[in-house]
């Protein structure tokens, strides 16, 4: 919901609420060449973001001015993920709470103009463990094992057997199936484990390699919990046509799919799942892929989004 801001004030001064601050975080992604995107700022660890300001005349006006501002891009599509308030989520030495309001943004890679203080990365940087569309990522079996002696160091039997229990559902193993869509339960038994830098493990933190790209203060749980939403989201509601060029192949459209979920689909199911639920249309067009047969082109249908019973793009994973 855009929330409207009452009252002015002359000045760009940040709304405080009990000495806390507010703060407006975006998470902006796109797909480029099969590979989910990131928009980061400064030296690739930042989101943008900024104070949400009694000047500002709503919320995400405010967003989408501190991003247009920050990276010189304009946003199109953005959605409310979350409000983080934990009191120790920016530092212990700070005396005031800070307060982020969280947005996922879905956008065009070729939309953005350019900026010499942004740039685009693979969300694979931040979270390796997260794709598998080549298969089991190599980084599990150095993280399967430090995981089982977390949860072996617990003090008494009834911790142990719940941490192991939450390690084998959210990663899979055991020969658990693997879901895509508990990536920040995931990235929280990481960090509840000190394997990750953001948690301060010192000497129990593993590679980057493997433990991923850190970010400043929580902004990796904040991109987690972006990841984690629009994994769901593609799966009932067609916003991945908001990631796609106004024209494309069902093998591109497919591809974003695969990059997002970070799984392989099996192709014939996922294009009867697009045709029965009319998604999209030929535009009469074809072109050449990868130098073999002309493939058809595709446009987004519209309408379907007058249709309040329309399912979006599911995911018929394959399963090996």
């Amino acid at each position: 919901m855009d929330h409207q801001a009452k009252g002015t004030r002359k000045g760009r001064a940040a709304v405080k609420t009990d000495e806390a601050k507010v703060d407006l975080i975006a998470v902006v992604v796109a797909v480029s060449e099969s590979e989910p995107c990131l928009l980061t700022i400064g030296n690739a660890d930042t989101l943008p973001s900024g104070p949400y300001a009694l000047e500002h005349r709503s919320l995400q006006s405010g967003l989408r001015g501190w991003v247009e501002q920050q990276t010189g891009h304009p946003l199109g599509y953005i959605e409310q993920l979350y409000t983080f308030a934990d009191r120790d989520r920016i530092g212990a030495e700070r005396q005031e709470r800070a307060i982020s309001i969280s947005y996922l943004a879905l956008t065009r890679k070729e939309q953005a103009t350019g900026s010499a203080n942004c740039g685009w990365r693979s969300w694979y940087e931040y979270f390796p463990w997260e794709d598998h569309r080549s298969g089991t990522p190599v980084v599990l079996d150095f993280l399967r094992p430090r995981l089982i002696e977390w949860a072996e160091g617990a003090s008494d039997a009834a911790t142990r057997r719940e941490r192991r229990q939450r390690a084998a559902i959210a990663f899979g193993f055991d020969d658990r199936n693997w879901n895509e869509e508990l990536t920040l339960q995931r990235y929280e038994l990481l960090y509840e484990s000190a394997l990750i830098e953001e948690a301060g493990g010192g000497r129990h933190v593993a590679p980057a390699a493997v433990s991923g790209k850190a970010m400043i203060a929580d902004h990796r749980r904040i991109l987690a919990t972006g990841i984690a939403r629009l994994r769901s989201k593609i799966k009932y509601r067609p916003v991945v046509f908001e990631l796609m060029r106004p024209s494309f192949t069902l093998l591109q459209l497919q591809r974003t799919v695969e990059a997002l979920a970070g799984r392989l689909i099996n192709k014939p199911n996922f294009r009867r799942l697009v045709e029965q639920q009319e998604l999209v249309e030929e535009t009469g067009e074809t072109c050449l892929e990868t130098g073999g047969r002309p493939a058809k082109l595709y446009r987004f249908r519209h309408a379907v989004l007058d249709d309040r019973a329309v399912a979006g793009t599911k995911l018929p994973l394959a399963r090996a």
